[in-house]
């Protein structure tokens, strides 16, 4: 029986397994990646149900560029259909999208629904559903270092104000951007056990829960499961 009272307040999850799942099932990829939009229906639910405040998912990475271009298509082409059947409901339902990454770079209908989806939710105050989206942690720790870079060659900062709360702050999730907390449990599917480029410096102090579900298997259930798992655990944040 979970806690109502330590239900973690940001959780962060790598959907991992889709194409394992289509092959153990028989099935092309992509199927296992339209499961996999289906099992992530299923989990913003138990998370609004749950009063998680940000659910943070890894969509699609900077090095995911390198897969074959038909499965990369696909999964545009997914996110598309997606938007299209399910925003009417997430917006209902007042839950916020926003994108960490830069989306510009998407095919150009999809970059489109992206949009539109953000742009139709921005005022909810419910759930805010935070989708990674040729993100990568790398990439956004440099551009905030550029971005920080600018402000101390036009004088708006100099060095000896540079400290953890400035580089944090030009992040994705920073306050330049959206002011997301760190999130508080990370979860990654598929039996792999390890972070992939996804929220490095946000990560520091979050604790880790690793599942050997597929994630098209995983359920509400699951989700519930990882939540016990983090519940028991004691935080001290470098303390005693």
């Amino acid at each position: 029986m979970l806690d109502k009272n330590k239900i973690p307040g940001h959780i962060a999850i790598v959907m991992d397994g889709n194409g394992r799942w289509a092959t153990k099932e028989g099935l092309p990829r992509i199927a296992g990646h339209n499961a996999g939009m289906k099992a992530m229906k299923e989990i913003i639910k138990a998370s609004d149900i749950l009063g998680v405040k940000y659910l943070t998912v890894y969509a699609f990475s900077t090095e995911n560029w390198k897969r074959a271009d038909e499965e990369i298509s696909g999964i545009f082409k997914l996110l598309v259909f997606y938007v299209d059947n399910e925003l009417n409901e997430l917006h209902g339902n007042n839950v916020k999208v926003q994108i960490l990454g830069d989306y510009s770079k998407l095919p150009g209908l999809a970059a489109g629904r992206i949009k539109k989806a953000v742009k139709t939710t921005k005022d909810n105050d419910g759930l805010i559903f935070n989708i990674a989206l040729n993100y990568g942690s790398r990439a956004e720790i440099t551009n905030a270092v550029r971005l920080i870079a600018e402000k101390a060659e036009s004088g708006e900062l100099s060095a000896g104000e540079i400290d953890e709360e400035t580089v944090g702050g030009f992040l994705y999730t920073g306050k330049r951007f959206f002011d997301i907390p760190d999130p508080d449990l990370i979860i990654r599917t598929g039996g792999e056990k390890r972070i992939s480029n996804y929220l490095l410096w946000q990560s520091a102090y979050s604790e880790f829960v690793f599942s050997d579900v597929l994630w098209p298997d995983f359920t509400p259930g699951e989700f519930e499961e990882a939540i016990s798992e983090y519940q028991k655990r004691e935080r001290r944040f470098g303390g005693r």
